[in-house]
């Protein structure tokens, strides 16, 4: 009895390591969060690494590595309409992102989990 708990405490311990290892269920996807920047003309301003009118996403990626936040501030930038600030000095309000269905963050997630992987 004693062997046979220890084996399936075990077993659970070595499942639950292993699922924090492995990678996430919704693993990003590059090809759809391309589309979706594609749709809402977010690459007319930005490039993955050069810049434009709006950082290249190379540099945004920089900017966040490691901070704990970096997910949240940049869905909070992407859906508020807050202004972003340009090179010239003039400020506007940053374009929404829209999807389909409208505000999927699933779809808001993953496009910034592919910025923040550039």
């Amino acid at each position: 009895m004693v062997q046979t708990t220890r084996l399936f405490l075990a077993t659970v311990m070595a499942s639950a390591a292993m699922s924090l290892l492995a990678p996430s269920a919704q693993a990003m996807d590059a090809d759809a969060a391309k589309t979706l920047a594609k749709q809402n003309n977010c690459l007319k301003c930005h490039a993955i690494d050069k810049e434009k009118d709006g950082p290249a996403y190379k540099k945004v990626a920089e900017k966040y590595k490691g901070k704990a936040n970096a997910e949240a501030r940049l869905i909070e930038h992407i859906t508020s309409g807050e202004k972003a600030k340009f090179a010239d000095g003039h400020e506007e309000e940053h374009k929404i992102v829209k999807t389909s269905p409208p505000k999927d963050m699933e779809q808001i997630k993953n496009l910034v989990q592919w910025i923040l992987a550039q």
